[in-house]
């Protein structure tokens, strides 16, 4: 299996503009900024791009900027989830002709699939492609949770190389590594340094919208330097950001807080809301803490 990814990938906010159309010169320097700050890896148009709230044209901009901004400095996986088999191979043939590195596929997030139907969804998938896949576990928001033992069948099809494991169930890294073995490579979602002391290669982050150079860092603590203690006083020093973007304050806390910093960010796309005052008023408060600025 491909060992291409690993490290901190942040999922991208998608910046529009006081419109709510995308803005894709923001994209274009806020995907320069990710990689200049040291962030190992990209992947736009995930639940934190509101990729459910974008038109197909929309889509296709946001991945052609990010693919072309990155230009092989690091990987970009584009998101391209959805419902219908036939739709997510069709979505992730384009991101493929676009020059991704890879995609990342939530499963069918509404029909309630059974396990053999999940199967068959990605292996159908992996079949039309030559870029490897990860699969994206969030029962939180898919309404679909897929276990160890599930993602172990999951693992024997060819191309389905990684996973994104978006539960608070640190225990799952575990039963991955231990059923799956080097068939699949799992990265954490909610949890970066516990998945990486229980054997993640890497972690899909929402706090490194906003401090890509800190979570790269803890990784690099964590699972490259072996330095323990140092990675866990640091992941505990920067929790209140990391919590500050979790639950469902994930696209409107980033969005705020990235606004706080100077980068023209834009507000949550329908139906999410803008944060209420008192809430961007404590997201104000921790950039000024943290001395988070975009430049």
């Amino acid at each position: 299996m491909s060992k291409t990814f690993r490290g901190v990938f942040t999922v991208m906010i998608t910046p529009v503009d006081e419109d709510g159309k995308v803005n894709l010169p923001a994209l274009t320097a806020f995907t320069d900024w990710q990689i200049r700050e040291g962030i190992h890896g990209l992947i736009p148009l995930g639940s934190t791009g509101e990729f459910l709230s974008l038109s197909e044209q929309d889509w296709e901009a946001v991945a052609r900027t990010v693919i072309e901004t990155a230009a092989g400095r690091v990987p970009v996986l584009i998101g391209t989830g959805a419902e219908d088999t036939r739709e997510a191979v069709r979505l992730s043939r384009k991101a493929q002709a676009l020059g991704a590195d890879g995609v990342m596929i939530i499963p069918p997030f509404y029909s309630t699939p059974t396990d053999d139907e999940i199967v068959n969804h990605y292996r159908t998938i992996a079949a039309s492609i030559t870029i490897p896949i990860m699969v994206y576990n969030n029962p939180a928001t898919s309404n679909v949770d897929l276990k160890p033992e599930l993602l172990a069948r999951i693992a024997e099809i060819e191309g389905c190389d990684y996973v994104k494991e978006s539960t608070l169930e640190v225990t799952r890294i575990r039963d991955i590594v231990r059923l799956a073995g080097d068939k699949m490579t799992p990265f954490g979602g909610i949890l970066g340094f516990e998945s990486f002391v229980m054997g993640a290669e890497g972690w899909v982050a929402v706090a490194s919208n906003v401090a890509p150079s800190v979570m790269a860092r803890i990784f690099t603590l964590a699972a490259d330097e072996k330095k323990y203690d140092e990675a866990r006083a640091l992941y505990l020093e920067w929790l209140p950001i990391i919590q500050a973007v979790g639950g469902q304050a994930y696209v409107a806390g980033s969005k705020a807080l990235l606004n706080h910093m100077g980068f023209s960010a834009g507000s949550p796309l329908p139906p999410r809301l803008s944060l209420p005052a008192p809430q961007d008023a404590e997201m104000k408060a921790l950039v000024a803490r943290y001395g988070l600025r975009f430049q």
